[in-house]
């Protein structure tokens, strides 16, 4: 399947002074296309399938290539990046957005290890 999620429409929601281009960001969309696509086909809309996209994309790129940095340092050269590895999604604000669209909460589930369910009634003669 074709990314939802455009170049440009990822890079318009990262900083202004990104180094990522439309050839390194690609990458990250399609790895969002993936798991969007195996995860919530039949489950959100197309357009709510192609916004968590987007934003998965964003995430992905910023916690491997483009860590954002929550403190700098000078003199002494330090930098404290935002973010834990172990907040996931929560590390960065994109994938809150991403948390935040999922109005399912199948991504979310995915971390206590839930399936999503679903109850389908019969009718009888």
């Amino acid at each position: 399947m074709a990314n939802r999620a455009t170049e440009e429409e990822v890079l318009e929601i990262l900083p202004a002074n990104t180094k990522l281009t439309e050839d390194t960001i690609l990458p990250y969309i399609t790895s969002a296309n993936v798991f969007v696509t195996d995860l919530l086909v039949g489950v959100l809309t197309v357009e709510t399938l192609k916004e968590i996209e987007r934003w998965l994309a964003a995430h992905m790129a910023t916690v491997t290539r483009e860590r954002l940095s929550k403190e700098a340092g000078a003199g002494g050269a330090y930098i404290k990046y935002a973010g834990l590895w172990e907040d996931e999604l929560s590390s960065t604000q994109y994938g809150q957005m991403v948390l935040m669209l999922d109005t399912s909460n199948t991504i979310r589930n995915l971390k206590d290890g839930k399936k999503q369910a679903y109850t389908y009634a019969v009718p009888g003669e």
